[in-house]
């Protein structure tokens, strides 16, 4: 026993630092197979995630995924992703394991209900080799959050400095990426929530156009913003996860064009993308971090000398003040939906979630503080509880703003006032240090714009400062994924990202810091 123990660690860090897309290739030509890379991963996630540095990113593993493989192996047809172990971060459905939302209040939401994002995936012959730990309640619950942190997964560590932030709050899902504990992982984005964990981990994540993959089952924040979006090591990862995901529901209007738009995202992908195309540097969102700005700048020659015309944008259109109007509206619009859109979620649970709206998960948390309010706290629920539903002239207004100042008057007016093709900015700083006392302290990102307009946002490696990683964003208009990820995939064939995390031991921490028991 001990030596297929071994057997399967070798596999694992084998494995670990490649593509899905190496991986694939390898399981399509045979030399490995999907239960020994399960085997693999479930043990380097033993020995990395759980034990060993402990990064508590995985908050749950799959108990069907050694079936699934087998049956994945055995299989004679054979889909896209078949026997590659994905990981989905614990906000979405899956049939075989509980979605918590990294909530106690939800430990036992056990819906037996794929996402169809999930259904997907399975279709298309993935394992679902577990659920990723994610900042509780994707970051939508207290004013000075701890981006990584559930009550149910712990604190997430970020895998190239266990003392700094994986971000949040696909924090799980991008340090998972990072540290190999699976060939790719799917991840959900309100604002920022996919690209700023991409962006620290070192990782490439992409928020694709509001609309193009379901949101059905996934536990929500804010219809308006919220979409699902894959992370990978690789642009080749993203376009082909994507390309499994996109499609319309029925059950999410949102998604009533997507079948119109979707397209084989692999096949759009090319190295001389970036040749004749006019780029949009947005100064307005650089400038926050000196480091930051050196590796933007070679960055921005990368996008020269693979033959773009590079525009500046020193500020966004409409004024000084456009990017605050922007933040207000948007706070009115995600407080007033997180109320309702968890209430509708909350009604479809089984009767072992007791809670069924938001007030009652302020009064659940209160009766559970010692765990779940000891770090932070509810001030954004609380303010939620506050706002006056979906038909309030204040919320209907804010929607409004947001969405023509970030949209109409923002990312589209550039775009056509440049004649411009893409925009790029820094994602993010590097990844700053835990603070369980203040929250979360980042220096700035790219993601508001496109998150509140609801347009494609990929965030792929651009460099290191100081040995962290830095992304760089690449967003265009409603629809334009295919192009996009084209341009990203450009720019990574010219920068060659390889740099993997060191994966040190984290310091002590405390016992809040740490995942539940048996999970």
């Amino acid at each position: 026993m001990r030596y297929i123990v071994v057997v399967w660690m070798v596999v694992a860090q084998a494995a670990w630092g490649k593509t899905l897309t190496e991986i694939k290739g390898e399981l399509d030509a045979g030399t490995v197979t999907s239960e020994a890379l399960v085997q693999g991963y479930l043990a380097r996630i033993e020995a990395i995630d759980r034990a060993g540095p402990g990064l508590h990113a995985v908050l749950a593993v799959n108990p069907q995924a050694l079936a699934q493989a087998r049956a994945a192996d055995a299989a004679k047809l054979r889909g896209v992703l078949q026997g590659l172990p994905i990981l989905v971060k614990d906000n979405i459905e899956t049939a075989d394991m509980p979605t918590t939302a990294g909530s106690l209040a939800l430990l036992g939401n056990d819906t037996k209900r794929d996402a169809p994002l999930v259904a997907r995936l399975r279709a298309a012959g993935a394992v679902i080799l577990g659920k990723t730990n994610l900042s509780e309640w994707a970051n939508m619950r207290g004013s000075r959050s701890v981006s990584g942190w559930s009550g149910v997964g712990g604190l997430t560590r970020n895998p190239w400095s266990p003392d700094r932030s994986p971000c949040g709050s696909s924090s799980g899902s991008g340090a998972a990426v990072a540290a190999g504990l699976a060939a790719a992982a799917i991840g959900t984005e309100t604002d920022g929530s996919i690209t700023c964990p991409a962006s620290v981990n070192g990782i490439v994540g992409f928020k694709p156009t509001l609309g193009l993959v379901s949101r059905h089952n996934i536990v929500p924040l804010a219809h308006s913003q919220d979409t699902a979006g894959p992370m990978g090591r690789s642009v080749r990862d993203v376009a082909l996860l994507l390309g499994v995901m996109a499609g319309s529901d029925p059950m999410d209007a949102a998604t009533a064009y997507a079948d119109k738009h979707a397209t084989d995202y692999v096949a759009g992908l090319d190295a001389g993308a970036l040749r004749g195309k006019r780029i949009g540097v947005m100064r307005f969102l650089a400038g926050f971090h000196p480091e930051t700005d050196m590796v933007f700048a070679h960055a921005i020659d990368v996008l020269r000398q693979k033959g773009a015309s590079v525009v500046e944008i020193p500020s966004l259109p409409g004024g000084a003040d456009v990017l605050d109007r922007i933040g207000d509206a948007e706070q009115k619009v995600l407080l007033t939906e997180l109320k309702a859109d968890l209430a509708a979620y909350l009604r479809s649970t089984p009767p072992s979630v007791q809670a069924r709206t938001l007030a009652d998960l302020i009064a659940f948390n209160h009766a559970h503080a010692d765990r779940e309010l000891r770090l932070f706290g509810q001030e954004l629920f609380e303010k939620a509880e506050a706002t006056q539903g979906l038909n309030d002239p204040a919320y209907l207004a804010a929607r409004e703003t947001s969405l023509r100042l970030a949209g109409a008057e923002g990312i589209d007016r550039m775009l056509t006032e440049g004649r411009l093709d893409a925009l790029v900015a820094p994602t993010a700083g590097p990844a700053w240090v835990v603070d369980t006392v203040n929250g979360d302290h980042s220096s700035g990102q790219a993601s508001t714009l496109p998150a509140v307009a609801g347009y494609p946002h990929l965030s792929l490696p651009m460099g290191l400062v100081d040995g962290l990683p830095v992304g760089l964003s690449i967003i265009g208009p409603r629809w334009a994924d295919e192009r996009v990820l084209a341009l990203g995939y450009a720019f990574e064939q010219a920068v060659r990202f390889e740099s993997s995390p060191g994966l040190v031991p984290v310091p002590d921490v405390g016992a809040l810091e740490q995942p539940l028991p048996n999970r």
